[in-house]
C-alpha cells in the first residue's frame, strides 16, 4: 500500500498583484506551510506536506530566460529542483513497470501549467520528464532489449473527451473491460524516437487547444488535460514486456469548487462542466475517509468521465503524486486555504501499485480465446432464433475491440514509426514555414486567460488590406467567429499550407463579416473598424483609423484578444509575458474608471490599501468578460436579459461612517418586462457554466427548451435594494426632534430618492417633548428611560417608479441592535410616495455605552424596490413592548461594536470627517460651560436660600417683602436658570440642525466621483462643482461655527448682565477658551 505523496508550491507574485501591492500572507518551514487570515493575522492554519517549494522571492532570470536562485542562501525552489523530487520519482517508478500518476491542482493562474510545462525556456516537469526519459534510454540500449514511446494528450471538457492530436471532430467514447479498466476509445497514441517530436506533439495539442478553448469562452480554465507517455520495456528474448503508463493530468481551476452553486442557488452544481471537479472532490473525500478507517459502501469514480480516467491513480494500480499550486497573496485567501485543505486531505489516499509484466505470447493467446468465447455466444445466439440486438451488438462490439487489440500487438515497433514519420515530416514543414513568417511580418498574437494557451494561435499581417471578421470571402482575412473563435485563411497559407477547414456550428454575432481592416503599406501597419464594430485599443473604445505601434493590446468583439507585434526592426527581445489577459483586462477597467483610486480604502501613507479592495479588484478584472460573454450567449440565444456589472457598496457606509466591505455583483435586467435582479459573483459563475452548458448544446444542434426551473437565465421576482440614507443619532442624546431631508444614494453614490422623515424624542405615552426638555449635557440621560418614534413621512423622486410606474417601494431599517428589521409598508405606482410610517421605541434604561453610540452613529435607511409578483417585506413576529405599546430595545454595545468592518477604526474617515472631529472638542467646551453655569446657579441658589431665611425673620419683625427689598436680585432668580438654559438648548437645537445639513455636504462631496469618460469639458465641469461643493460646506461649516459662538456669548453676556456673584471670572475664562477654538 503507499500512499498519494503531496507536494505544494508557493508562486511568485504575478503583475497584477503586484500592481496591487498585495502583501503576503504564507510563511514555509521545510514541509510546513502556514497561512494567515489577512483581516486578522492572529487566525494562522499550519499544513504538513510531503514536500513543499518557496517559489514566491530569493530567484533572478539568468542568460537562457531561466529563473534560479538569487544566491546560496537562497531558498528558491526553481523548475528544476521540482523535476529533481517529482520528475525523477515518476521515471523510477515507470523504470520499475509500475503505473505512475501526477496531479496538478490549483486555482485558476495559481502556477498549475507552469509548473507542468513552463514558460519559454523555464520547462516543467513534463518536458524534463520526457527529455530525461529519452536521455535514460540512449544510455540503457542492448541488444536484445526494445524501448517503446507511446505519447497521447486528451482533453476533458463538458464531460466530453477530445483527442488533441487527432485532426477528426467531435469526442471520444469511454469504455471499460475487464482487463483494462476504463480506456479512451480510439485515442491516438503516437510513437516517438526522440524528444524533439515529443515537444511537436505538445505544441500541436496546446495549438488545437487553444482554438477550442476560445469557441465557447476565453475567460477561464475549465478543461482538464491529460498527458499519457506510455513507456515499453521489450525484453526479446524472454518474450516479456513491462509496461508503466505515465499520466499527467493539468487539472481544471479549482476555483469553481467554491463558487460554483453557492450562496443558495436554486441551480446548485447544475452543469456537466462542475461535474469533474466536484466528483473528484468527493472521490478524494470517500477515499480519505477509507483511508482513515471509516466504512464506505461506494466511491463516486463512474459519476464523471474525469473521475472513471484516473480510477487507477486513486485507490488503484499507480503510484501517484500531486502537486497544489497556490497564490501568497492576500486577495486569494480563500482560494489557497480551500486549496490547502483539499490537497491535506489528498495524502491520505491509499493505492495498490503492481508491476506491470506480461508475457506477449500468453496476452495474445488471453485475446484468442477471449474471442473464441464470445464469437459461441453470438453462435448460440442466433441458432435459438432469439432476437436480441442490443446483446448482440455489444458482444461484436467486444470481438471487434480484441481484434484491434491483437492486431496492435502484432504490429511491429518499427511498422508504427514508419507511419508516424509521414506525419512529422509534414508537420516539420508547417512548423518551418510558421517560423519564416514570423521573421518577415508583423502579427497578432493571441492572448489568454490560461498562459500557456497564449501566443499559440499568430495572425500575420502582409502587405495590403487583411479583412477582420466573420467572412472569409477576402483575397486576405482573418476570420473570427464565435465567442472569440479564431481561425485563419489567408492566401499565403493557400498557397504554402493548404485550406484550413472552419469549424461548423451557429456562430456568435458579436464580430461582423467585415469588422475591421488591417492595412499594411510601407511598413506602417493601421487599424480601422468599420461601422458600429467593437474595437478596442489600449483600453479604449476606437472608431477611426488608427496606426498601431509595436506591443499595441487590441480586444475585438466581445472578447478576441491580441498582442499586436512589430515588424522584426521594431522588437528588442521584450518580455511579451507581461501583457497576460490580466493586464488586458486591468488596462480596460482603469480606462472605464475602475481602478484602486475609484474604490478607495488608501492608508494615510497612500502605500497601505485595504486587502478587500484589492480582491474586489481582482473580481471585477476576472469577472469583466464574463458578463461580456453572458451578454453574447444571451443574445445568440435570443434570450431578452442583459448582465451589467456593479461593485456592491461602492459608495455606501455603516452606520458609523466607515466604508463597507465591497463586493462585485452582476445586474441582471430583462428587456422586455424591466424586471430586475442583483447575483453575487458567485451565483454569476454558477449560471455562466450552465449557460454555457446549454449553448454547447445549441452549437451542436441539440435541443434546448428548458422548463422555466431549469433555464439559468430565470430566477424568481425578488425586490430589489436601491441605495441607502444616513440619519445621525445624535440629535436624541439631547432630546432634540429632528427633522431631515436626505437622499437615498446606490452603490455607485448616485441619488435614487429623497426621503422626508423625523426623529422625534417623545414620552412614553408618545407625545413629543417640548424645548424645555431638551437636555444640554447628554449624560443626563444615563440610567434614565429613553422614549422615541421614527416617523417617515415621504419618499420623493424615486427613479425606480421613474423607469418603471408600475413597480413600488419599501422602506427598511434596524433600530440600534434590535435583532428584526422595521420597514413600512410598500407603496405602489407613485414616483412621490407619501409612506406615513410611525414606530415608537423604548430603551428602559440609557447606558453611557449607548450614548457614546448614538453620538457616532447613524440610523441606516434601506430603499427597496419591488417589483411585480415578488414578495413584499413583512414583520418577522412579535416584539416586547412596554405597556403604551413602544417596542423595547435592550441595547448590548458588543453586539453593535464587534462589526469587521468597524474594527478599521478612524484610518477610513476623510479629512472632512476630521473637521467634524474638531466640533467634538467644542462641544465637550459646550458642557464645561454648562456645568460652571451650573455650579454658579447652586451657588446663587444657595446664597438666596440664606437671603430668604434673614429676610423672611426680618418681615416677621416688621420688614419689607423680600421683592420689594432687592428687585433686582428677584427679578435675576425669577428668570436666570429659565432664560438662559433654554436659550442655551435652543442653540444647541439650532446647531445639530445646521451640523446634520453640513453632514449631508460632506456625503455628497465624498461620493462624488470624476468622469469616466476621457473628456476635457467633462472634466472641468466637474472640477467646478466639486470646488463650489468644497467652498460651500466651508461656508455653512463656518456659519454653524460662528452662530454658535455668537448664540454662546450672547447667553453669557446675559447671564454676567443679571448677576455679579462670584464665579464671573470662570465666565470670562471659558468665553476666551471658546473664542480660541
Amino acid at each position: 500500500m503507499d500512499s498519494v505523496r503531496v507536494a505544494v508550491r508557493v508562486r511568485a507574485f504575478n503583475q497584477t498583484e503586484k500592481d496591487a501591492g498585495c502583501v503576503c500572507i504564507i510563511s514555509l518551514a521545510l514541509n510546513r506551510i502556514t497561512i494567515w487570515d489577512p483581516r486578522n493575522r492572529r487566525n494562522t492554519k499550519t499544513f504538513t506536506f510531503d514536500l513543499a517549494y518557496w517559489s514566491h522571492s530569493g530567484f533572478v532570470r539568468n542568460e537562457e530566460g531561466i529563473l534560479i536562485p538569487d544566491g546560496p542562501t537562497s531558498k528558491y525552489a526553481d523548475q528544476r529542483k521540482v523535476f529533481n523530487d517529482l520528475g525523477q520519482e515518476l521515471l523510477s517508478n515507470a523504470w520499475q513497470g509500475y503505473n505512475t500518476t501526477l496531479l496538478a491542482y490549483g486555482q485558476t493562474g495559481s502556477g498549475k501549467s507552469y509548473s507542468m510545462i513552463g514558460y519559454g525556456p523555464d520547462k516543467g516537469i513534463i518536458p524534463l520528464t520526457c527529455d530525461e526519459l529519452f536521455k535514460t534510454i540512449k544510455q540503457n540500449q542492448e541488444a536484445d532489449k526494445q524501448f517503446q514511446i507511446y505519447f497521447s494528450m486528451l482533453e476533458i471538457y463538458n464531460e466530453k473527451v477530445i483527442d488533441l492530436l487527432s485532426k477528426h471532430p467531435g469526442g471520444l467514447r469511454v469504455r471499460e473491460n475487464s482487463q483494462r479498466g476504463f480506456y479512451v476509445e480510439d485515442v491516438k497514441l503516437v510513437p516517438c524516437e526522440n524528444y524533439n517530436q515529443i515537444e511537436q506533439l505538445m505544441e500541436e495539442g496546446t495549438r488545437k487547444r487553444t482554438i477550442a478553448s476560445t469557441n465557447i469562452n476565453v475567460t477561464s480554465s475549465r478543461s482538464h488535460m491529460i498527458i499519457t507517455v506510455q513507456f515499453k520495456q521489450v525484453f526479446l528474448k524472454d518474450h516479456l514486456t513491462k509496461q508503466s503508463n505515465i499520466n499527467l493530468v493539468d487539472l481544471a481551476g479549482s476555483e469553481r469548487q467554491k463558487t460554483s452553486g453557492s450562496e443558495g442557488d436554486r441551480l446548485r452544481e447544475g452543469t456537466a462542466i462542475n461535474l469533474s471537479l466536484t466528483t473528484l472532490g468527493n472521490v478524494i473525500s470517500a477515499l480519505a475517509e477509507i483511508a482513515m478507517g471509516k466504512r464506505m459502501l461506494h466511491v463516486p469514480y463512474r459519476n464523471s468521465t474525469l473521475t472513471k480516467l484516473l480510477q487507477p491513480a486513486l485507490g488503484g494500480n499507480s503510484k501517484t503524486l500531486m502537486i497544489a499550486t497556490v497564490s501568497p497573496a492576500d486577495i486569494c485567501y480563500e482560494e489557497t486555504l480551500s486549496t490547502l485543505r483539499y490537497t491535506e486531505r489528498t495524502k491520505n489516499i491509499q493505492n495498490k501499485a503492481v508491476i506491470n509484466e506480461n508475457a506477449t505470447e500468453r496476452l495474445v493467446q488471453e485475446l484468442k480465446a477471449e474471442n473464441a468465447k464470445l464469437q459461441l455466444k453470438i453462435t448460440k445466439i442466433r441458432n435459438s432464433g432469439k432476437r436480441v440486438e442490443e446483446e448482440t451488438a455489444e458482444l461484436r462490439r467486444l470481438l471487434a475491440g480484441n481484434e484491434l487489440l491483437l492486431v496492435e500487438i502484432q504490429t511491429s515497433w518499427e511498422q508504427r514509426l514508419e507511419k508516424a514519420q509521414k506525419e512529422w515530416k509534414h508537420q516539420f514543414v508547417n512548423l518551418m514555414q510558421e517560423r519564416f513568417m514570423i521573421q518577415m511580418f508583423p502579427y497578432l498574437s493571441n492572448v489568454n486567460v490560461d498562459p500557456q494557451l497564449t501566443a499559440f494561435v499568430r495572425h500575420f499581417i502582409q502587405d495590403g488590406e487583411s479583412v477582420v471578421g466573420q467572412s472569409g470571402n477576402f483575397p486576405q482575412a482573418i476570420i473570427i467567429r464565435g465567442l472569440g473563435y479564431v481561425e485563419t485563411e489567408t492566401n499565403f497559407f493557400k498557397k504554402y499550407r493548404g485550406v484550413v477547414g472552419m469549424p461548423s456550428g451557429s456562430f456568435s454575432k458579436n464580430i461582423a463579416e467585415k469588422h475591421a481592416t488591417i492595412t499594411n503599406q510601407n511598413s506602417k501597419v493601421s487599424l480601422e473598424p468599420h461601422g458600429q464594430a467593437r474595437v478596442i485599443l489600449n483600453g479604449v473604445l476606437i472608431h477611426t483609423k488608427v496606426k498601431l505601434a509595436h506591443l499595441d493590446r487590441l480586444i475585438l468583439g466581445s472578447n478576441s484578444t491580441y498582442l499586436y507585434v512589430g515588424y522584426p526592426s521594431e522588437r528588442n527581445n521584450e518580455d511579451l509575458s507581461k501583457y497576460d489577459y490580466d493586464f488586458f483586462q486591468s488596462e480596460l477597467a482603469k480606462v472605464e474608471g475602475f481602478d484602486r483610486e475609484a474604490l478607495g480604502h488608501m492608508g494615510r501613507n497612500n502605500r497601505s490599501v485595504d486587502p478587500s479592495v484589492l480582491a474586489v479588484l481582482y473580481d471585477y478584472i476576472r469577472v469583466k468578460p464574463m458578463v461580456v460573454e453572458a451578454n453574447q450567449i444571451s443574445g445568440d440565444l435570443h434570450k431578452d436579459f442583459s448582465f451589467d456589472l456593479e461593485v456592491k457598496n461602492l459608495a455606501l457606509t455603516d452606520s458609523r461612517g466607515s466604508d463597507l466591505t465591497k463586493e462585485v455583483m452582476v445586474k441582471v435586467t430583462n428587456k422586455v418586462t424591466d424586471q430586475i435582479w442583483v447575483w453575487s459573483k458567485a451565483k454569476f459563475v454558477n449560471r455562466k457554466f450552465i449557460m454555457e452548458d446549454v449553448y454547447q448544446r445549441f452549437v451542436d444542434g441539440q435541443n434546448i427548451s428548458e422548463d422555466r426551473e431549469n433555464d439559468p437565465f430565470w430566477d424568481p421576482i425578488e425586490a430589489v435594494h436601491l441605495g441607502s440614507a444616513y440619519v445621525w443619532l445624535q440629535s436624541l442624546s439631547y432630546c432634540i426632534v429632528l427633522e431631515e431631508h436626505v437622499e437615498f444614494r446606490n452603490s455607485q453614490g448616485k441619488e435614487e430618492a429623497i426621503l422626508q422623515m423625523n426623529l422625534v424624542p417623545c414620552n412614553p405615552s408618545g407625545q413629543p417633548l417640548g424645548e424645555k426638555e431638551i437636555l444640554i449635557d447628554p449624560t443626563e440621560l444615563v440610567g434614565h428611560r429613553l422614549d422615541f418614534q421614527v416617523q417617515i413621512t415621504r419618499c420623493l423622486g424615486i427613479k425606480w417608479l421613474k423607469e418603471n410606474i408600475k413597480r413600488g417601494i419599501q422602506i427598511s431599517y434596524r433600530v440600534l441592535n434590535h435583532p428584526y428589521l422595521f420597514h413600512s409598508e410598500p407603496v405602489w405606482n407613485t414616483v412621490n410616495a407619501k409612506v406615513d410610517h410611525t414606530m415608537q421605541f423604548a430603551v428602559k434604561c440609557v447606558s453611557q455605552e449607548l450614548l457614546n453610540y448614538l453620538q457616532n452613529h447613524a440610523l441606516v435607511l434601506d430603499l427597496w424596490g419591488l417589483q411585480e409578483g415578488c414578495e413584499e417585506m413583512v414583520f418577522p413576529g412579535n416584539f416586547e413592548v412596554t405597556d403604551k405599546g413602544s417596542i423595547i430595545i435592550d441595547y448590548v454595545g458588543s453586539q453593535l461594536l464587534s462589526n469587521k468592518d468597524e474594527d478599521k477604526g478612524d484610518e477610513q474617515f476623510s479629512e472632512l470627517y476630521i473637521k467634524l472631529s474638531k466640533l467634538e472638542q467644542e462641544t465637550d467646551l459646550l458642557r464645561n460651560i454648562n456645568r460652571t453655569l451650573r455650579n454658579d446657579n447652586v451657588m446663587l441658589q444657595t446664597a438666596i436660600n440664606k437671603m430668604s431665611d434673614d429676610l423672611s425673620l426680618a418681615s416677621r419683625s416688621g420688614g419689607k417683602p423680600f421683592h420689594q427689598m432687592n428687585p433686582q436680585l428677584f427679578g435675576w432668580r425669577s428668570t436666570s436658570k429659565a432664560s438662559c438654559e433654554v436659550d442655551f438648548a435652543k442653540a444647541l437645537k439650532t446647531f445639530y440642525k445646521s451640523m446634520n445639513r453640513v453632514q449631508s455636504q460632506i456625503s455628497g462631496l465624498r461620493q462624488h466621483r470624476p468622469p469616466v469618460e476621457n473628456d476635457m469639458e467633462l472634466l472641468q465641469m466637474y472640477l467646478h462643482k466639486q470646488s463650489q461643493g468644497i467652498k460651500n460646506f466651508g461656508d455653512q461649516l463656518e456659519s454653524c461655527i460662528n452662530k454658535l459662538k455668537n448664540d454662546v456669548s450672547f447667553i453669557v453676556k446675559k447671564k454676567r448682565e443679571n448677576t455679579t456673584r462670584p464665579g464671573e471670572n470662570k465666565f470670562h475664562s471659558t468665553k476666551r477658551s471658546l473664542s480660541e477654538v
